[in-house]
């Protein structure tokens, strides 16, 4: 059964910065592409980071030189580095397969305010 596990959000100043992460389990993971998307409140869940089994990244120009997505096959973790916090990055921030979609985990709330 796939599983995917998200953790690492909390409430942040403009600027600040949060490292999330996700724990898989159920899958090949190392041959599966990984991907972290968020939805914001009232919009569409959007894709924001990937990276391949080849670390290969990806990512949205919204968040692009402010994110880095990372990977641990061993442990069967991604991870999104997010730095330079923006009030608009306020979402809920899931992980998931984006070449082949599971079920999607609850989610971490990442809340960026002054």
């Amino acid at each position: 059964q796939v599983q995917l596990v998200e953790s690492g959000g909390g409430f942040v100043q403009p600027g600040g910065s949060l490292r999330l992460s996700c724990a898989a389990s159920g899958i090949i993971f190392s041959i599966n592409t990984m991907g972290w998307y968020r939805q914001a409140p009232g919009k569409q869940r959007e894709l924001v980071a990937t990276i391949t089994a080849g670390l290969s990244r990806n990512y949205a120009d919204s968040v692009k030189g402010r994110f880095t997505i990372s990977r641990d096959n061993a442990k069967k973790m991604v991870y999104l580095q997010m730095n330079s916090l923006k009030p608009e990055d306020t979402a809920v921030y899931y992980c998931n397969l984006p070449r082949d979609v599971v079920s999607w985990g609850q989610g971490t709330q990442v809340t960026v305010s002054s």
